[in-house]
């Protein structure tokens, strides 16, 4: 059986919260980070940048005080320059004493920045200062490239300290007092020679400046807050959406079950074009060629009165099984069931033209016979004296076919006297026999034999009607002996010699000779051209 349609199930969304809270996770996160990087490499650039401007001050003024200071005191030999100027009446302190001195000044009095000038030959009378690891590199480093400025950065991530070593070169007035000075570790020292560092620490506690970013925080903040909004109500939304899908497959699983149920009552053709949108149930009819099936048990009614109820009903719905079988198989519409009566026809919803559709309901029809021959084997063996003898009948004309009834209630069915006359057609056919009107006979007839009943008359049919009689298929007559049966282009021939009497030989014997010679005739005609 054709299988029911079946409502489409609302389909799943795949399930992306997950996914989303990931990734607004991820840019909540991102964003700080991002500003934390850029704060720190700005920091960075900002405390090499502050190290260099002072060094570069503190060059400027030392070079100055030699120049302008120093020198012009020497000159005039107004006041004494000694780097213990404190203990010398007239005494001011030498370019190296005041670097020191100032380093003193300036780290005292600032925290976040140190001044030191220190070198590896200090004089004698000066306090020691041991020099550290970064100390010792910077002056061999900057003796070997004087160009380069030595630079490290320490500290962690709330506190970020930069130290910067830039080179003290040698002038002249520093050559001369120190190759001169008795408290001078070195005599030697020329214009340009690297004495010294001056090395400049600044600290920059990264922690205090993120205040400095309060707005761009409070940002952050809100749109903490609105993501933690929006995914609360994302998980309510989807929680509700999980809620809706379940109710929908639900509510399209019994719509599902009582569609499978409907489909019991109705034509798989019709129930497919409903529910496929194809048809709309409302009350309409058109007119089609149809071929109509009719057919009846003999006498059901006094088979009825032998069987039980139950063996009865358990026979009917055992013989409507197997025939509704064969219906569908050949593409019937099964319209009703009356009783032990069936009709069905061809030709709508769904037709393959006219002759195909009689061609289709002759071969059911055949088909249902054989099979009703072997059930009623089946049924003697279980004890059943009198099995279904069915008599069929075949129409193919114009009928009205559509939804009739109410707004209600409504049945699709055909009407018309065609519909009618198949099922006076059944009525004159022998048990498990076929007739059927010249209008299918027309249509089929070189696929059947048939002989021709004599003619009937139907109210509400104006022409007296032809019954035909259906013997059996060709296909099938064809592997018996007796049957010749030959259709082509110029010729037409059936002969079966088990029902040919005497006279109708002796004239199909003639018949068959002229046709012969005929034949020879032509076969010279044509050999001589």
């Amino acid at each position: 059986m054709t299988e029911p349609f079946e409502l489409k199930p609302a389909a799943k969304a795949r399930s992306y919260g997950p996914l989303v809270i990931v990734l607004v996770l991820v840019l909540l996160a991102g964003l700080p980070i991002a500003a934390w990087l850029d704060m720190r490499a700005l920091s960075d650039r900002l405390l090499a940048r502050q190290s260099d401007d002072i060094s570069r001050v503190i060059n400027d003024m030392r070079n100055f005080y030699a120049s302008d200071v120093v020198g012009r005191v020497l000159s005039r030999n107004v006041a004494v320059p000694t780097h213990n100027y404190k203990d010398v009446d007239g005494g001011i302190p030498i370019p190296a004493t005041l670097s020191i001195e100032l380093g003193k000044q300036i780290s005292a009095r600032n925290d976040a920045v140190q001044y030191r000038f220190v070198s590896d030959y200090p004089f004698a009378g000066r306090g020691s200062h041991t020099l550290d690891d970064f100390e010792m590199g910077a002056i061999k480093a900057l003796r070997a490239d004087p160009k380069t400025p030595q630079i490290k950065v320490t500290g962690d991530i709330f506190d970020r300290a930069i130290r910067l070593a830039t080179p003290v070169f040698m002038g002249q007035a520093c050559v001369n007092c120190h190759n001169k000075h008795p408290e001078s570790p070195k005599k030697d020292w020329k214009v340009g020679d690297v004495r010294g560092i001056q090395e400049i620490t600044i600290h920059q506690p990264i922690g205090d400046n993120i205040f400095a970013f309060k707005y761009l925080m409070a940002y952050f903040a809100a749109v903490g807050a609105v993501g933690v909004t929006f995914l609360g109500l994302q998980r309510k939304q989807t929680k509700q959406i999980r809620g809706v899908n379940q109710e929908l497959t639900e509510a399209n699983d019994f719509l599902a079950t009582v569609s499978m149920k409907i489909a019991k009552y109705i034509s798989p053709q019709i129930y497919k074009s409903i529910f496929s949108g194809q048809r709309d149930v409302q009350i309409a009819t058109e007119r089609k060629r149809l071929t109509i099936f009719f057919s009846d048990i003999k006498d059901f009614t006094a088979t009825t009165e032998r069987l039980q109820p139950e063996d009865l009903t358990a026979l009917l719905n055992e013989y409507f099984t197997e025939m509704s079988a064969i219906a569908l198989k050949h593409g019937a519409t099964v319209d009703k069931f009356i009783g032990d009566a069936m009709l069905l026809f061809f030709g709508d919803p769904e037709t393959k033209g006219a002759a195909e559709d009689a061609r289709a309901c002759l071969e059911m029809a055949v088909e249902m016979q054989t099979r009703l021959a072997e059930l009623n084997n089946e049924w003697r063996r279980r004890g059943i004296e009198q099995p279904f003898r069915a008599r069929m009948g075949i129409n193919t004309g114009y009928c009205n076919v559509g939804n009739f009834g109410s707004e209600d209630r409504m049945d699709y069915t055909i009407i018309g006297a065609e519909a009618n006359l198949a099922a006076r057609l059944q009525t004159i056919a022998e048990p498990g026999g076929i007739v059927m009107s010249y209008e299918t006979y027309a249509l089929v007839r070189e696929v059947v034999r048939a002989h021709p009943l004599d003619l009937i008359t139907m109210k509400g049919i104006s022409r007296e009607v032809v019954p035909y009689a259906v013997d059996g298929l060709l296909q099938d007559l064809r592997q018996r002996k007796h049957v010749i049966s030959e259709h082509a282009t110029g010729i037409e021939l059936f002969l079966d010699l088990d029902v040919i009497d005497p006279v109708a030989a002796a004239r199909t014997r003639r018949l068959l000779e002229n046709a012969l010679a005929a034949l020879n005739e032509k076969t010279r005609t044509a050999g001589a051209a």
